[in-house]
């Protein structure tokens, strides 16, 4: 069996593909560095991540951004022998307007090199490419039309896309304007018995999140609504354990199943906060004698557990707790990301101190430019994670430590900095993102000397609370309250239709002097509470 999520954590508005026996899925990043996630696998049960193509200035720049901007729904094909990737580049997301730029990039292979980007559109968001059997290439994308209220989802627009000349040509046509269920998005194109079928998400990012499709006879329409309108949906379903399934995707395997992927994510108990964000999880299909796709088993609901694909051995699973290192050699460990800029040499470096990852003290925990914090996805409801940072600072301006994060305007952070009287101390800083926004609670009244020399650092969370500790007389002191870890979650701040992340926990230097102080941080570990004798 399947047991879903099978991407937990940050990994939401998966598009998938098959070649041969090879399964990838592609998920969105937004503000975090480098750009898309493709995993692989051969058996839709076990993935890993392979690679993450928008790697480099000229296809992706995200300094400056807003929380929640940067790459969104990105959609992986694979026609005339080679990859095709379409991705949103969303500048601007709060207001009336959207300003997102839609581009293309190609490679013969999964691990690249990936070509420069091509420009094709900035009229909405969510763009896909549907490569139709007549050989012609199609654009399809949610339009924003500023002009509607009270929503400005404008429906699903096509145009065709022309590869010889690397741009959109010929005229745009609005082909679906979603069902009653409203805010049509995330559209996706197959082909199959004379009929196209549209796969749309609606609903919002929400508890109402839904999968919607429709069928035409020709690609451009009209397209018919789906007898049940939805494919999945966890709306009717308060209680389920897989909430706010949407956004989906589907694949046929080389034995003619159906398979859909999907966003979804799994709230705290009793607090409806999804702090591991929009996760991926997968379903089992079928096509009706109606020629309509439904899931396999209750109708609608996202399924926990679901049958693997018929010949297929199951590869092993592998341990969630990981031990990190930082040699020299090796590169930044694949699980981990940086915020958006495509100059890391500025952040880290792991070659400054063998043995070490070296960051470099920048703008603060909350800037939207460049800061220097490395971190990777919180994966699990209970977990602990520890480092050990080395730092010399001589101001309150400068900090390094262990930081829970999921935005500018939340993070908790527990960091060596120094305080003019007590010298050398440890703080913890709380940003909850209410109002006023932005301002961080400075959580000790009185900060914790520390001696010179390396500092370890543990974070536990248990669900929806968080605790830190220091190493202090050969055992783990705690420091400070107990936090709400909940408020790192899409839920959170401002509400779930504004944030779209995830919690990430990782290692953090800042330096507001300008004087760009060195941390040095000697490994890093996040160890999940069932696994806790590894």
């Amino acid at each position: 069996m399947i047991q879903n999520p099978i991407l937990p954590g940050f990994h939401p508005d998966p598009s998938i593909c098959r070649v041969g026996d090879d399964y990838y899925i592609a998920t969105s990043t937004f503000e975090w560095y480098p750009g898309v996630q493709i995993y692989h696998s051969r058996d839709l049960r076990t993935w890993n991540l392979v690679n993450r193509p928008l790697d480099r200035a000229e296809q992706l720049d995200l300094r400056g951004v807003q929380d929640s901007c940067g790459v969104w729904a990105p959609c992986l094909t694979h026609a005339d022998g080679r990859f095709w990737l379409i991705y949103t580049d969303m500048k601007r997301r709060s207001g009336s307007f959207k300003d997102c730029h839609n581009y293309l990039v190609t490679s013969n292979t999964i691990t690249g090199p990936w070509s420069a980007p091509i420009y094709l559109n900035s009229s909405g968001f969510d763009p896909s490419l549907f490569h139709d059997e007549n050989g012609r290439k199609w654009l399809v994308n949610l339009t924003w039309d500023y002009r509607r209220r009270p929503s400005a989802f404008g429906g699903i627009v096509l145009q065709e896309y022309d590869h010889g000349q690397g741009k959109l040509v010929g005229p745009v046509t609005n082909i679906f304007r979603g069902s009653a269920h409203g805010l049509a998005e995330g559209p996706h194109l197959y082909q199959r018995d004379g009929w196209y079928h549209l796969l749309v998400a609606e609903g919002g990012t929400g508890m109402r999140h839904a999968v919607t499709m429709a069928r035409a006879r020709d690609l451009t329409g009209p397209y018919e609504l789906h007898p049940d309108t939805h494919v999945v949906t966890s709306r009717f379903h308060p209680d389920a354990t897989l909430q706010r399934a949407g956004h989906g995707d589907i694949v046929e395997t080389p034995a003619g199943e159906t398979y859909m992927v999907h966003l979804c994510s799994r709230p705290l108990p009793g607090i409806r906060r999804s702090v591991l964000g929009r996760e991926t999880a997968i379903q089992k299909c079928k096509w009706g004698d109606d020629g309509w796709l439904r899931l396999e088993g209750k109708p609608l609901l996202p399924q926990e557990r679901i049958p693997m694909p018929k010949g297929v051995d199951a590869a092993d699973p592998t341990a969630r707790t990981k031990r990190y290192t930082f040699a020299s050699t090796a590169g930044l460990p694949a699980d981990f990301q940086w915020l958006r800029t495509p100059y890391p040499e500025r952040l880290f470096s792991l070659q400054a101190r063998p043995g070490h990852l070296r960051l470099t003290g920048r703008e603060a925990i909350g800037s939207s430019f460049e800061q220097s914090l490395v971190a990777r996805r919180q994966t699990d409801f209970d977990f602990d994670a520890e480092t050990e940072v080395d730092a010399k600072p001589t101001s309150y301006h400068q900090m390094a430590g262990l930081v829970a994060y999921y935005s500018s305007f939340s993070y908790h952070y527990l960091c060596l900095t120094h305080d003019e009287t007590a010298g050398r101390v440890l703080q913890i800083l709380s940003c909850a993102g209410g109002w006023p926004k932005g301002m961080a609670d400075v959580v000790l009244e009185e900060p914790v000397s520390v001696p010179d020399g390396p500092v370890r650092m543990k974070l536990e969370v248990r669900g929806a609370a968080g605790r830190f500790y220091f190493w202090k007389d050969d055992d783990w002191a705690r420091i400070g309250p107990v936090l709400d870890h909940s408020v790192l979650s899409d839920e959170g701040g401002e509400g779930e239709h504004a944030n779209f992340t995830g919690a990430f926990v990782g290692m953090s230097a800042n330096d507001t002097s300008g004087q760009a102080m060195a941390a040095d941080f000697s490994c890093f570990i996040y160890r999940v509470k069932e696994e806790q004798g590894i």
